[in-house]
């Protein structure tokens, strides 16, 4: 049986509609993105089968396509219909930092950054340069690889926080391995970086480390 032949009480989209998105779960959710199933197998049925082949939503969002398009009713157009949305939650998120939402709310910062960085298969390093408000002026991937603190330069830093005319900055980059704790040579570099940026009187609010949907805040543990 199809959604359309589903009772309107118990139909995804009309549920979303009534009671909010929070009320659907993440199954339904998907089943709305996804609009149609299989023969056979119900738009729900079909969500169902990608959580359970992928395990979470994180590992779904950070599939390749070729991993993506594994899964039977899923093709490029599907593909490219998630990033899209994800891309907006992104761009979305951005626009209430500018906003200057990350001093009242660290979670906004947490969720941008898990957008940003979950996906990369390579570490990576960003910084958020933000203005006297805390407000978020860019947010730039500086390094890319294997990270250490030689091969993140903090004279590049501090050139580019100048030339933004930053008053301060986050750090992040993301542990592709799994695992959000930070490790010595993380702890090492941040302090050379807060060295560095405090010569040119811009502050280091904190350096977040992603791994997956789990973000570890340094200022929060007392690493700062």
């Amino acid at each position: 049986m199809g959604i359309g032949d589903w009772p309107a009480h118990l139909r995804p989209r009309e549920r979303l509609i009534a009671n909010g998105a929070h009320s659907l779960s993440d199954a339904e959710l998907l089943a709305i993105f996804l609009r149609t199933g299989l023969p056979g197998k119900s738009a729900v049925e079909l969500a169902r089968a990608m959580l359970e082949h992928f395990g979470t939503l994180n590992r779904l969002f950070c599939a390749s396509l070729d991993e993506f398009c594994a899964v039977p009713g899923l093709g490029p157009a599907k593909y490219a219909q998630l990033h899209a949305v994800l891309e907006l939650a992104r761009r979305t998120t951005a626009e209430e930092l500018k906003a200057g939402v990350s001093l009242g709310s660290p979670d906004t910062v947490k969720h941008y950054l898990k957008l940003q960085l979950a996906r990369q298969r390579q570490e990576s390093f960003y910084v958020l340069f933000l203005d006297v408000k805390n407000r978020l002026i860019a947010c730039e991937e500086m390094f890319r690889g294997t990270l250490t603190h030689t091969s993140v330069y903090p004279r590049e830093v501090v050139k580019t926080a100048l030339g933004h005319n930053a008053a301060g900055v986050m750090l992040a980059h993301n542990h592709p391995s799994g695992s959000p704790e930070p490790s010595e040579a993380d702890l090492v570099l941040t302090r050379s970086l807060m060295q560095a940026l405090a010569l040119v009187d811009v502050r280091i609010l904190d350096h977040f480390v992603v791994a997956g949907s789990h973000v570890h805040s340094f200022a929060e543990h007392g690493q700062m």
